[in-house]
């Protein structure tokens, strides 16, 4: 079997941590077991490979996640990067396309598709596996995963089992109900609905049939030079809504969205995280500052302070459901971004200059960089490497200073056993 990740997001629901390079699924701010942190995406690729599960991941994203993806999973998943965000399906096509035409996967290969972010715990993938079993053995060619609603919620899309269906393992679905009000919801959890888990099971052939409705390629590139082609829309809406043959199994575990601040507040390890200090850790207020700067908070209750190079943010807890509105209001481009190689972040802006932090990890190289619209000039602060700048070679230790005019390649890569560490200027 193949499990597919979906990667999307607009970094704004855990703003200032997360921004548009680096969605909610990228925060590092859960307990991991070596007593680290780890972000959500982390940790649920962990858990696959905890699992009986064994099988190839593919992340499913967007350009600007790739670097953060490659930063935080490393060479161990596959990533398939859409030329453009359209929606559910077609990324799910295009993956399915890159596991059959890239990957060599037969059509009889079953493949899972889930959310890369869900907060569960061992369950869940035991579940995928029956999901996977289901579909093995034509209970239905399309499975999905129901959770097992712990109230009656407006948030969630539903899925209605047929009549008598309701308490089985595998129960045959009759249809869909998406965010009704909590009075409707409440009737239909009375009636064995479950919380549409955004979890799909199919055979690869199935979907790569319906892929083929819209496109006919013989290669994956071809594939992706038609992508603009299949229509924008979600799975949900093209294919689970249309099938004929679709089933759902419950999930009854511990299974949590932290897509807000108050929801995450509670599996943050602690009052503070970073430099900062609350005089009274029993006020129910949570502070995580990435800034180096000292954080305190004195007489607060129930609030989340969140520091980044992206801002500040101060808000009741309550408050907090509604972050994205007002984020909306906030036109600036991300100031830390995390790539394959290491980290970028903004530290200054004077003028028309801007001043960035580059990190390049030990051994790593930032490959071929070319800026065709500004000028930079890079001080090494720590470390040591290697520049090529127009094809010429610059030896990198602390203290040097290299200009890269505009337009001009350049490519950094660290040597020895600690990170390369650059200030960079562009202006």
């Amino acid at each position: 079997m193949k499990i597919i990740l979906l990667s999307g997001g607009s970094g704004k629901r855990l703003w200032p941590v997360s921004n548009n390079a680096r969605s909610k699924q990228f925060v590092r701010v859960l307990p991991a077991p070596d007593g680290g942190v780890e972000s959500m995406v982390q940790r649920v690729v962990r858990q696959i490979g905890e699992s009986r599960l064994r099988c190839g991941v593919t992340v499913a994203t967007g350009a600007a996640q790739r670097g953060v993806i490659e930063a935080q999973l490393g060479s161990g998943v596959d990533i398939v990067t859409e030329p453009e965000r359209r929606d559910t399906f077609p990324a799910i096509a295009l993956s399915t396309s890159y596991l059959s035409m890239e990957k060599g996967c037969g059509d009889e290969e079953v493949v899972v598709v889930m959310p890369c972010d869900p907060f569960t715990d061992s369950g869940y993938f035991e579940t995928i596996a029956r999901m996977t079993e289901a579909v093995e053995t034509g209970g239905a060619d399309l499975v999905l995963m129901g959770i097992c609603p712990t109230y009656a919620s407006s948030k969630f899309g539903y899925v209605v089992p047929m009549p008598g269906e309701a308490g089985k393992p595998v129960m045959r679905v009759a249809g869909f109900t998406e965010k009704p009000d909590e009075a409707r919801a409440a009737r239909l959890i009375e009636e064995g609905a479950l919380w549409n888990g955004g979890v799909f099971a199919f055979r690869l052939g199935y979907m790569r049939a319906i892929t083929a409705r819209y496109v006919q390629a013989s290669t994956f590139a071809d594939m992706v030079a038609a992508y603009g082609r299949l229509p924008k829309i979600s799975f949900d809406y093209e294919v689970a809504e249309k099938a004929q043959s679709i089933a759902v199994l419950p999930f009854n575990g511990m299974w949590r969205d932290l897509g807000t601040w108050n929801a995450l507040a509670d599996e943050l390890p602690g009052c503070c995280m970073g430099n900062a200090v609350v005089d009274n850790p029993e006020c129910g207020s949570q502070v995580v500052n990435q800034l180096g700067l000292p954080l305190l908070c004195i007489g607060t209750s129930n609030l989340i302070v969140a520091a980044s190079a992206d801002g500040i943010l101060v808000a009741d807890k309550g408050s907090c459901e509604h972050l994205k509105d007002y984020v909306d209001r906030l036109s600036q481009e991300p100031q830390y971004e995390e790539f394959g190689w290491g980290s970028r972040k903004v530290v200054d802006h004077s003028g028309e200059a801007v001043t960035s932090r580059l990190e390049v990890n030990a051994g790593a190289s930032t490959g071929i960089m070319c800026d065709l619209v500004h000028a930079a000039t890079l001080t090494v602060i720590a470390g040591t490497g290697v520049a090529t700048v127009d094809g010429k070679l610059i030896e990198l230790r602390t203290g040097v200073v290299m200009t890269v005019p505009c337009g001009m390649q350049c490519e950094i890569e660290s040597a020895g056993d600690a990170s390369l560490e650059v200030i960079e200027v562009k202006y």
